[in-house]
């Protein structure tokens, strides 16, 4: 049986290899391009566990407006609901691969409630 997320290392794996299977799939990836770079990619990924480490913890790691830079992405290249899909798919793989638990559960329960958001305000701009 997996343990559960118990920590910013736990939430480092899952980020990491969320990013894997995104910069690897033919229907997102165009999103991911500018990740290609493992410099570009090690600064964002610390980024990202500051933000699921404080949406899970509670850590207060995270204080900037994470909606902003995907709005503004949304317009260059605009997302489907196809895209939020994969992506959800993706980040709830790299959970369900690697932990279980009541930690779990909640970040994937917190990783639809943010798509969802999202979405909604991404259909906004349209």
């Amino acid at each position: 049986m997996l343990r559960d997320i118990d920590n910013r290392e736990d939430i480092y794996l899952i980020v990491s290899e969320f990013y894997k299977k995104l910069l690897a799939d033919q229907g997102i990836n165009h999103f991911f391009e500018k990740f290609n770079d493992q410099n570009t990619l090690d600064h964002h990924l610390s980024v990202l566990v500051d933000f699921w480490d404080n949406v899970l913890f509670y850590s207060g790691t995270y204080a900037k407006n994470a909606m902003m830079p995907h709005l503004k992405l949304h317009k260059k290249k605009p997302f489907s609901t196809d895209h939020f899909k994969i992506w959800l798919n993706h980040f709830n793989n790299s959970i369900d691969e690697n932990f279980s638990g009541t930690n779990a559960h909640n970040l994937k329960n917190r990783a639809l409630s943010i798509a969802t958001i999202m979405q909604i305000k991404v259909k906004e701009l349209q």
